[in-house]
């Protein structure tokens, strides 16, 4: 015979598969159904459009008293998402006070895709993310876009993988620095040593910049396909 939990998430996951909420996929890899991977699109019109995000979210048995947890598989570089736990800020689920029994698997899944594409800049977790969003949106954009892809399967299938280590990117955290470091190699034609440095006062970064900029504006149109 199945908990109270396990009744409560199928009841979601019909919920779910019956609104079939564009830009957002999950499903439980285990037979209690505590544990479950995720797919969440960012919203069209901001600068997460296109981007595609991989979580896990673990329930417990006390699920719906107590929130679950939730987790980014490879963290991005996003305002309100801690830089070293991947753990998303959204207050009703850090705050077990806050949370309330009326709250779905899909309450919980569309609150984290608002928050994706709609990052609140006044309290950040990520400091870095959040100074270069407000300072330069177009360098942020662009620094998404090399380190945020789309889930790669071996096998090339477009839904989560049965088994978790057939994903080809590894579950890690990407630091600043390691961000910055490969932006330089790719704005750069030699190899910076001042990747430590906050990144819009590198020597000569500016100048290369905005070179891109201009292309970027030039070809406009094919940026805009990819």
């Amino acid at each position: 015979m199945h908990g109270r939990a396990y009744l409560l998430l199928h009841r979601d996951f019909c919920d779910l598969k019956e609104n079939n909420y564009k830009g957002i996929t999950a499903r439980p890899v285990s037979e209690d159904m505590m544990e479950w991977e995720v797919e969440i699109e960012g919203l069209q019109n901001s600068v997460w459009q296109g981007l595609v995000f991989q979580l896990t979210i673990h329930f417990t048995s006390e699920y719906n008293y107590a929130p679950p947890v939730v987790k980014f598989i490879t963290i991005p570089f996003h305002p309100n998402v801690d830089p070293h736990t991947g753990q998303p800020c959204i207050d009703f689920l850090d705050n077990p006070e806050k949370w309330n029994t009326n709250y779905t698997l899909s309450s919980i899944l569309l609150a984290l895709q608002v928050m994706l594409s709609n990052p609140v800049l006044e309290n950040p977790v990520n400091l870095e993310a959040a100074r270069i969003l407000v300072k330069d949106e177009s360098l942020y954009r662009t620094i998404l876009r090399l380190f945020n892809r789309p889930l790669q399967m071996k096998d090339d299938s477009q839904e989560l993988p049965k088994d978790p280590h057939k994903c080809v990117r590894p579950i890690k955290t990407t630091s600043f620095s390691d961000y910055y470091q490969t932006w330089s190699r790719i704005a750069t034609s030699k190899a910076t040593e001042y990747y430590r440095t906050p990144l819009l006062k590198v020597p000569n970064f500016i100048g290369q910049y905005y070179k891109w900029k201009k292309m970027d504006l030039q070809h406009q149109k094919e940026w805009n396909l990819k």
